[in-house]
């Protein structure tokens, strides 16, 4: 405001100076036009200047403001990636436990191979092997899983070492009630594939 101000008193002063009764100006005077104009420039520019450094300023700090955002969304996502996973222990052909997270609704197979657990999977989850054959430790857990399809308890039937816990790996998936299951991999299995060989994953 206070530059607006300053410039109409420039304006006035040159209109006024300039009538024909004033024409003629004396130096003094055009050299005061001058300095206020001068004035009002500088006035302008530092005004400016200030303005672009709020305007910097600001958006600094929002984009200060959104990295904190984006590292607490970071941060949520992982919890929630935490709460889309359940605990599941694999027993080797050893004994030894294979203590693995698996996201819901990856199957045991995919799980198994992630992790590099030794569990063939001859048929790419085709169902039309039973190499994946996997014995659930609990009865529990067992009755929580879903029925098997016919296509599965065919290939079951072929398994080596069938139990009544019984499963394929490809056609078990993961979901929150099952958290903490216990898989048990078979010493053997029946496969046209020489002995050991594993397949890599798919």
């Amino acid at each position: 405001m206070l530059i607006s101000r300053l410039s109409r008193v420039g304006t006035w002063m040159v209109k006024d100076l300039c009538k024909e009764e004033n024409i003629n100006l004396s130096r003094e005077w055009i050299g005061l036009i001058i300095n206020v104009y001068s004035i009002c420039w500088e006035l302008h520019f530092n005004e400016s200047c200030v303005e672009r450094l709020k305007s910097v300023d600001g958006d600094f700090t929002g984009h200060h403001s959104f990295s904190t955002t984006a590292a607490e969304n970071d941060s949520w996502q992982e919890d929630e990636d935490r709460e889309n996973r359940i605990s599941v222990i694999f027993i080797g052909r050893g004994g030894e436990e294979h203590h693995i997270k698996v996201p819901i609704g990856m199957t045991m197979l995919e799980a198994a191979h992630k992790n590099d657990i030794e569990l063939e999977g001859a048929c790419n989850q085709m169902i039309s092997c039973s190499t994946c054959h996997l014995i659930v430790k609990e009865m529990e857990y067992y009755n929580k899983l879903e029925e098997p399809s016919i296509k599965e308890d065919d290939m079951l039937g072929l398994a080596f070492g069938l139990t009544q816990t019984s499963r394929l790996g490809c056609q078990v998936k993961a979901k929150a009630e099952l958290d903490g299951r216990r898989l048990v991999i078979p010493f053997a299995t029946r496969n046209f594939a020489v002995d050991g060989f594993f397949p890599k994953p798919h």
